[in-house]
């Protein structure tokens, strides 16, 4: 074998082991919703958008609440807005974030948590744009 060869076996491997993290992460902690289920029983859930808040402010779900990942993780008291009650519906750009949230919820005791497959990226549905 020789040194490009082996290089792309590792690239491969690796890249596999990452989407093969994610998707133990998000299994052990939220379910998928398809954009269609989300868009119809939105009104009974918590939207949380758990991007930025400058990518929030840019366009967001409508309805959804800004509780950033980045926030929560250092400061859990801003989970405190989220109740533990009703489904958590989260989204971010694509999913990579929502998967960490939707870990930190589940060790903080939440539970219904979903993830909108395809995120804000392949979001059709209306919009609050500034």
């Amino acid at each position: 074998m020789n040194l490009l060869t082996t290089i792309l076996i590792i690239i491969i491997a690796s890249y596999g082991l990452y989407k093969l993290f994610f998707f133990i992460k998000r299994k052990r902690a939220a379910e998928w919703i398809e954009q269609d289920k989300f868009q119809e029983t939105m009104r009974t859930a918590q939207v949380i958008d758990v991007r930025e808040k400058e990518d929030y402010n840019r366009g967001h779900i409508l309805g959804a609440r800004s509780v950033p990942y980045t926030i929560s993780r250092a400061h859990k008291e801003y989970l405190l807005a989220i109740r533990k009650d009703a489904p958590i519906y989260l989204y971010d750009n694509r999913t990579s974030m929502a998967i960490y949230m939707a870990g930190l919820l589940k060790k903080e005791g939440y539970k219904d948590i979903y993830i909108l497959k395809g995120g804000y990226m392949n979001w059709t549905g209306k919009t609050k744009q500034k």
